[in-house]
């Protein structure tokens, strides 16, 4: 079975079963060995997993491995997610961090097998880059927090992420409209703290659209912006065709790319023809951006966007919460959102579960 495409109509769209109390989340670390060196932090999200959501967790052989060794063996990681797609008494899986190769891995997915049984699949960062390919073969995948970051940190987050995680793990009503949350954070320190954030700062702005007064209305497709760019003119990128009727969201990592290197990343968009056929554009709030930079952030995405390369009506939205700060909403890949300028407002159209 190909999940890429329907040869007679639109492409296929593969949902995971919901979640409940009871479900098995298989967790892996298909990036960075980051448990093996903070092992508390690690261990203090598994128990929010269970305390909270009531999930039954299963480590799988990578979840704990140190970083080189993960490092130097990225068929092994692979092998966890070609494993837990393929082991029926698992329900979802759920990344335990990002870190910056996971494009390694790709070449080792048993595709065929991951789409034949497709699941709840959640992370961000790093993560992008089997996110984003899995969605190109037609499977919905979820964009959100990981073990130690972000669901490790939930007793210490407002309340209202806990009630989004549940309203989209299990599946709340739809349509569902995001909420900008009302304070957030630019992180935590692992070394010195146990799922304690950084500072807070108030939310009254919420987040900003930038151009655009039509409503619209497409399917998401993102990811952190830097991590695409492992992925562009591989075999793993998307065709021309995918990108017609779709919502791009993007966001910067720990990394803090300046502004102007956010848009030397855009305007390869551009010249793709990507921005003529998607219909709306949605960025996370940057991490540690000062408030001059995302100005300048701002300028350069409608610089580049709306003078560069003409393409005025979509909308384009920014300071979003999701990526590298929290508390993170939950974006889910190949659902349709709806994007409206005039009421401010960003919904989720459909369940993105069954």
């Amino acid at each position: 079975m190909d999940g890429r495409l329907n040869e007679r109509g639109p492409r296929i769209v593969l949902k995971p079963k919901r979640l409940e109390q009871g479900s098995k989340i298989a967790v892996i670390s298909p990036s960075d060995g980051l448990p093996f060196k903070f092992p508390d932090i690690y261990e203090l999200g598994l128990r929010n997993l269970k305390e909270i959501f009531g999930l039954d967790i299963a480590e799988m052989p990578t979840a704990r491995m140190s970083p080189d060794f993960l490092y130097k063996k990225p068929e092994i990681r692979a092998d966890d997610l070609n494993n837990a797609f393929a082991d029926r008494s698992i329900d979802g899986i759920i990344t335990t961090i990002g870190g910056y190769e996971s494009v390694r891995i790709l070449p080792y997915l048993d595709i065929e097998t991951i789409i034949q049984n497709p699941k709840f699949i959640m992370g961000f960062s790093d993560a992008t880059t089997f996110l984003t390919y899995l969605n190109y073969r037609g499977m919905v995948t979820f964009y959100g927090p990981s073990v130690m970051a972000g669901l490790a940190q939930l007793k210490q987050l407002p309340p209202q992420q806990t009630e989004h995680l549940k309203a989209i793990l299990f599946a709340g009503d739809y349509p569902y409209t995001y909420m900008p949350y009302e304070k957030w954070t630019n992180g935590y320190d692992f070394r010195n703290t146990l799922g304690e954030c950084t500072e807070f700062f108030s939310n009254e702005e919420g987040w900003t659209f930038l151009q655009g007064d039509c409503i619209t209305q497409g399917r998401l497709w993102g990811g952190c912006i830097e991590v695409l760019e492992f992925m562009k003119s591989t075999a793993y990128w998307p065709d021309k065709s995918f990108w017609d009727g779709r919502i791009l969201f993007f966001e910067t990592s720990e990394e803090k790319p300046a502004p102007h290197q956010v848009g030397y990343m855009l305007r390869n968009y551009g010249m793709q023809g990507i921005f003529d056929r998607v219909r709306g554009i949605v960025f996370g709030r940057p991490k540690d951006y000062s408030r001059k930079e995302k100005e300048e952030l701002a300028e350069t995405i409608l610089s580049i966007v709306g003078e560069e390369f003409k393409v005025t009506g979509i909308p384009i939205v920014v300071d979003v919460d999701f990526g590298h700060t929290d508390p993170k909403i939950i974006l889910p890949l190949g659902c349709t959102v709806r994007l409206n300028p005039r009421a401010g407002e960003i919904t989720l159209l459909e369940s993105p579960v069954i």
